[in-house]
């Protein structure tokens, strides 16, 4: 049985530098970008294989995050832990049919499943983990505090997992 294929190419510059600028203005990845184009030209784009393109995409920076964090790169490992968090969000609301691509839709999803499950928690911890996303951008973050919302943010993923 194969599980966990990578699948590496070289794809034309001008592919490459279009897939970069489609992911700046859009709250995706290229990953999410391409995952999502081979799905929906094989017309595969289920919310099942949407949900699992978003899961596997979660373990990815999970992995990712921590080998940054063991680096020192703390940036690079906020966004990868914030991406993680994002993917986890994504794979819950594809399970429920529910595409979202943007930053506000991922808020008002998160703000659906507080008011659905009562726990407040998530609130909290989502806020974590967008501290990492802008950590990225303006670098302003100690390490002790990368560390404990990368923490926030694997506490939200474990939370989520567990949501039907």
């Amino acid at each position: 049985m194969v599980t966990g294929v990578t699948i590496a190419s070289e794809l034309p510059e001008k592919l490459v530098e279009y897939l970069r600028r489609v992911a700046e203005e859009t709250d995706l990845s290229v990953e999410e970008i391409v995952a999502d184009a081979v799905a929906s030209y094989l017309k595969l784009d289920s919310p099942d294989v949407k949900a699992e393109i978003h899961s596997k995409l979660c373990e990815k920076y999970l992995n990712d995050g921590r080998k940054l964090l063991d680096e020192g790169d703390y940036p690079q490992a906020s966004e990868k832990f914030w991406g993680a968090t994002a993917q986890m969000v994504k794979t819950l609301g594809a399970k429920r049919g529910e595409t979202l691509d943007n930053h506000a839709k991922l808020w008002s999803f998160i703000g659906k499943l507080v008011e659905e499950t009562k726990d407040e928690e998530i609130r909290r911890l989502w806020a974590g983990a967008n501290a990492l996303h802008k950590n990225f951008y303006e670098v302003q973050l100690p390490p002790e505090l990368v560390k404990g919302y990368v923490k926030d943010a694997e506490e939200l993923i474990a939370k989520l997992e567990k949501i039907p």
